[in-house]
């Protein structure tokens, strides 16, 4: 590893409570000298007032005070491990130490001078709101305290529904296609404004976040749900709605996975999807929802790991595509925001290039901020070398970096990159805003199917209600598990319900067990999780059917299941089974609230996928 130079960080005064700007200034000698500040404002956050953009002119003066390794570093966003910036747990340290030759998140950003961290659960970066706040704390100490220090993009991926990094007491949501399903662009904007609000109090200035896919194939692995749906109006529409939630709380959105990942069979964590859409294809059924956030003043776009040849004909995957991304990208769409590619450790974008070729031909392609190297080390090297070695220019490094800080300073990071355990306390998880969450979910829940008007069930006819589907891990640390919540929050409404975990794949013996227990109730609750035809999911369901209890299904993942079930009198979608969407479910269930939600994807026959069982638009009511 070359050093930097940086050694380790430098010390930094502690943040206070409510920082001022004259205070936070003071820790960053390297800004001060780069960019001239009066008063208690600098001279980037005036211009940005006076003109609504900030001052590139001095910008330009900070980049050209930066040492060729400080550039690398500004384009290249980071995972490590942790709770604390300085203070990690010793398994954390390890897992640092294999992966990065260093032990904390500070020493990290020292080595490595990055532009960006990038939070995840598994990394233990988001055990609750205040820890988180502490950590972004001390990342942003780490960075400032260093000679010519700068304020780091703290990012994560906070789609709600499924995806979802921080957890409980912090708001949750239901995710992309539950709103898909919800049709309100006003819940859309009310969910980003919300959950921008949490995310910049605990000092994420960044969420990878909304999914602006159209989900066309119901086989897609990787995005469905994640998807608001599969007409590209619709999805436009929410799409913008977000964005403007986000970005007027002071949170930067990210549309993802350009050109649009809607339409594959394969993940591209794991292997290389291919876009078999025409150009006309393209842009009737992909472009639509990134035009339409670029339209709504995106702040950053993420790439895709899909190869699509009606796009660019070289077998590259589009986040090493110049074609794709300066050629339609920016010149076509005329989008002059920062470019992120998605995590580089997906197998998508290894196939072709080793690890040391993928970031140097990204940064050629038109990307400005290289995420989640799977060797960092490696990847940093590699972009140097590219810039000693003359296939890389400095001035291009430049191009990307003067985007990065202009980012920076829409985000107020120069100013103000601190964040009060006041303002957590006062923002997150607030009772208002997770009724407002409980009030979206309610209009999100679809009504497929109502047989002889089974739902909503009561507690004097069915009071004994037995709850059986899958115990999945929580999508979003939320309480869990889900099978218990939805039976508590029936027991709540005024039943009596058992739960009884099912899995995913029941043995013989399990559904032998849940109609045993069946017949000791007077109707049935059964969640389902990506039905098929050979499912052991089916089997449960048919055989609890064939008991004459009713019998009631909720789709907790994709709404396709219900062309499985064609003995079940009811069936309903919630598209995650986060508890949010549970509680939701339940309310309807028992007639609390009205199903609202309608289908924002076509449901093919089971029997014959030629043919469409449900339609876009389909929803019953009570």
């Amino acid at each position: 590893m070359h050093d930097t130079g940086a050694g380790s960080p430098a010390s930094a005064p502690s943040a206070p409570s409510a920082p001022s700007r004259r205070t936070v200034l003071a820790a960053t000698a390297g800004v001060g000298a780069a960019l001239t500040f009066g008063g208690h404002a600098s001279a980037v956050s005036d211009a940005s007032e006076a003109t609504g953009a900030p001052d590139d002119h001095r910008l330009r003066a900070l980049i050209s005070r930066m040492t060729l390794e400080e550039k690398v570093g500004q384009l290249f966003v980071s995972r490590v491990y942790g709770h604390s910036a300085t203070d990690p747990d010793q398994a954390d340290i390890d897992a640092n130490l294999q992966q990065f030759g260093v032990r904390t998140a500070a020493e990290l950003i020292a080595k490595y001078r990055l532009g960006g961290v990038i939070y995840f659960a598994w990394a233990h970066n988001t055990r609750d709101p205040r820890q988180i706040a502490d950590l972004s704390n001390g990342v942003q100490r780490a960075s400032l305290g260093l000679p010519r220090g700068l304020p780091v993009l703290v990012s994560t991926d906070q789609e709600h529904g499924i995806v979802a990094r921080v957890g409980k007491p912090a708001t949750l949501f239901p995710g992309a296609m539950a709103i898909g399903a919800g049709g309100s662009a006003s819940d859309a904007r009310t969910l980003g404004r919300i959950s921008g609000r949490e995310l910049r109090a605990m000092g994420i200035r960044q969420d990878y976040s909304p999914v602006a896919d159209v989900n066309v194939n119901p086989a897609n692995p990787v995005i469905g749900v994640r998807s608001f749906g599969a007409d590209p109006a619709a999805v436009a529409e929410l799409v913008a709605a977000e964005v403007t939630g986000y970005q007027k709380s002071g949170v930067a959105a990210t549309a993802k996975h350009f050109p649009g990942h809607g339409d594959t069979e394969v993940d591209s964590h794991y292997g290389f999807p291919t876009i078999t859409h025409t150009r006309e294809q393209w842009e009737t059924l992909d472009e639509p929802p990134f035009r339409a956030a670029i339209e709504a003043g995106i702040d950053s776009i993420m790439t895709a790991h899909i190869l699509v040849p009606a796009l660019d004909d070289s077998g590259d995957p589009a986040t090493l595509s110049r074609p794709i991304l300066t050629g339609i990208l920016r010149e076509r769409l005329g989008y002059d925001g920062v470019v992120v590619t998605d995590a580089l450790d997906m197998a998508g974008v290894r196939t072709k290039y080793g690890d040391d070729r993928v970031p140097v031909l990204a940064l050629k392609a038109g990307v400005d901020l290289l995420l989640n190297a799977p060797e960092l080390d490696l990847a940093w090297n590699a972009v140097r070398q590219a810039v000693l070695d003359g296939e890389l220019t400095e001035a291009r490094l430049e191009e990307s970096i003067l985007r990065v800080l202009r980012l920076k300073a829409k985000l107020g990071l120069f100013d103000e990159p601190y964040v009060s355990p006041r303002g957590v306390q006062r923002t997150v998880g607030t009772r208002g805003h997770l009724e407002a969450a409980d009030r979206i979910a309610e209009r999100t829940t679809t009504l497929l199917v109502n047989e002889g008007a089974l739902l909503p069930l009561s507690p004097r006819r069915h009071g004994r209600l037995l709850v059986a589907g899958p115990d999945l891990a929580s999508p979003s640390a939320t309480t869990g598990p889900p099978m218990r919540v939805l039976a508590d929050a029936l027991t709540g409404l005024g039943f009596t319900a058992t739960a009884l975990t099912t899995g995913t794949s029941p043995s013989a013996a399990v559904v032998e067990q849940a109609v045993a227990a069946a017949r000791d109730v007077d109707a049935v609750v059964v969640a389902t999780y990506n039905v098929t035809a050979t499912s052991a999911q089916r089997t449960l369901v048919e055989r609890l059917s064939a008991t004459g209890k009713p019998v009631v299904a909720v789709a907790i993942r994709n709404p396709y299941d219900v062309a499985q079930f064609p003995s079940v009198r009811a069936c309903l979608a919630t598209y995650s089974w986060t508890d949010v969407e549970l509680r939701a479910a339940a309310r309807v269930i028992a007639g609390r609230v009205g199903p609202r939600g309608r289908l924002p994807v076509p449901v093919q026959r089971a029997d014959d996928p030629a043919r469409v069982l449900f339609p876009i638009g389909h929803g019953l009511s009570y």
